[in-house]
């Protein structure tokens, strides 16, 4: 690469919430539905144990991942609050990612027990106490709306927050299913409408699970955030006026609703590159969102590289081949 001249940048926006929401709300929000979480699952519990309903333990043991996924996210924005320093150059921000793919995990794997024992229950039903699942369930679902309402309050761009909030959308909508078994085996008697209202609270969990672990999974692997295209974007930098090439073209999330991009730009003979790169910035923060930039540039060299250069990383745009990138 020519040395004629260059420019390296790297600007980022604020860290923290945005949206109007600090971390010391998210922490408030999400304490008091803890608080909710944990005293309902107790009772429900017991409740569960004297109704020998499934259905009941099932919401339970659902809650018990509720308040763990609460407790966890409580943990990551701890953690992400600390300043970056040391070996830790981004500080702990995917510590907030991390929380998430454990919640979209314990999700899972509660849902392979459900179905086990649901499937047990359609085989050989227990009796079940309809009218004790019934109310309960009628309870779980006013205390699951006031937990949701808390945590819908907070900042649900982050994917820690946001896994809670599936935990505990899903265990209402559990409770909703639960309620309808009740009714029908209080009135009818069909106590296998106990075990089908499980599979229900399966069939949620499993969805909620896959879509957490599928994005926590996105960040991890820093693949680009969704609805930002590399092509679209590398081919938008080179159709900036003087930009030569754009080439090692990196785009990733940090966290969730943090995007990074990195990229190095070659500039034609002659041009400034401090003018080129403020350009490209005002390009990608206006356009495509992107705050946290590095951009390294260079003047064009017109003569073939040395052998000893390494060959750029990814694919390589050039004003001549935007229209096919």
């Amino acid at each position: 690469m020519g040395t004629k001249g260059h420019g390296h940048s790297h600007g980022h926006a604020g860290a923290g919430h945005g949206h109007g929401v600090s971390a010391d709300t998210d922490r408030r929000l999400l304490s008091g539905a803890l608080a909710l979480i944990v005293v309902f699952m107790i009772g429900e519990v017991i409740v569960g144990l004297l109704a020998g309903s499934l259905a009941l333990l099932s919401d339970a043991a659902h809650m018990l991942t509720d308040a763990a996924s609460i407790v966890l996210a409580l943990w990551a924005i701890h953690l992400a609050a600390r300043p970056a320093r040391g070996r830790m150059t981004y500080g702990w921000k995917r510590a907030e990612i991390l929380s998430a793919q454990a919640n979209g995990l314990t999700l899972l794997l509660l849902a392979l027990w459900l179905t086990y024992e649901a499937i047990q229950r359609l085989i050989d039903p227990p009796p079940v106490e309809g009218g004790l699942v019934l109310v309960t369930a009628l309870v779980g679902i006013v205390v699951n709306i006031a937990a949701a309402w808390l945590i819908s309050k907070a900042n649900r761009t982050s994917l820690n927050v946001e896994g809670a909030f599936q935990h505990i959308l899903n265990d209402m909508f559990a409770f909703i299913a639960t309620a309808v078994a009740g009714a029908i085996v209080l009135l009818t008697g069909w106590n296998r409408a106990d075990g089908v209202a499980s599979l229900v609270v399966v069939v949620l969990m499993v969805k909620a699970g896959v879509g957490l672990v599928r994005e926590s999974g996105r960040i991890l692997l820093e693949a680009a955030p969704a609805g930002l295209n590399p092509a679209v974007i590398g081919a938008a930098m080179v159709a900036t006026p003087h930009v030569s090439e754009v080439h090692d073209l990196h785009i990733w999330e940090i966290t969730s609703g943090q995007p990074a991009i990195s990229a190095h730009v070659l500039v034609t003979e002659e041009e400034d590159c401090h003018g080129v790169r403020q350009e490209l910035e005002r390009l990608l923060g206006a356009r495509f969102g992107l705050l946290h930039v590095t951009l390294q540039l260079d003047h064009d060299e017109p003569h073939p590289q040395p052998e000893h250069c390494d060959e750029p990383h990814g694919p390589v745009f050039r004003p001549a081949t935007v229209g096919s990138s």
